[in-house]
């Protein structure tokens, strides 16, 4: 009688584990819709998540409105935060690594021409060639 109990706790258990696990979803473009604005996330260079502690993933559609969704939300309580990178459109960095570019020759998809990129060397290229300004973490969150 024991026996059947523990295995059915066990998986209970397992179950619970691998249903919050700390990692980015896929998204779905063109079905997701933006956890801020709540607009239909269509562009794989300007999309961003974060993911709880506890699990629970946010999409948004671009960089700014996880900045701003940020405002809304204690920080303490997120455990991951990814952009896409500009120069690898679908392809999910840290965002807290990442550096960052506005330049009005970029548009972002809420308008704060925001994108993000894995280093500093990599957005400075692409400054070269569109101008702006580059930010890291810290004072992007300052300027959201």
């Amino acid at each position: 009688m024991q026996q059947p109990k523990l295995a059915v706790l066990i998986l209970m258990v397992i179950s619970l584990l691998a249903a919050c696990s700390i990692e980015p979803k896929t998204i779905e473009y063109g079905k997701d819709a933006c956890s801020f604005c709540k607009m239909n996330i269509i562009d794989n260079q300007h999309v961003s998540q974060l993911v709880t502690q506890k699990g629970k993933v946010f999409v948004f559609d671009s960089i700014e409105c996880m900045l701003r969704a940020l405002n809304e939300k204690d920080e303490k309580d997120i455990a991951l935060f990814v952009i896409a990178d500009y120069a690898s459109p679908g392809k999910f960095i840290n965002a807290v690594q990442a550096t960052y570019l506005i330049s009005e020759n970029i548009q972002s998809p809420m308008g704060a021409n925001l994108s993000g990129f894995i280093s500093r060397e990599a957005a400075q290229e692409i400054q070269k060639e569109k101008s702006g300004t580059l930010y890291s973490w810290q004072e992007i969150k300052a300027k959201f």
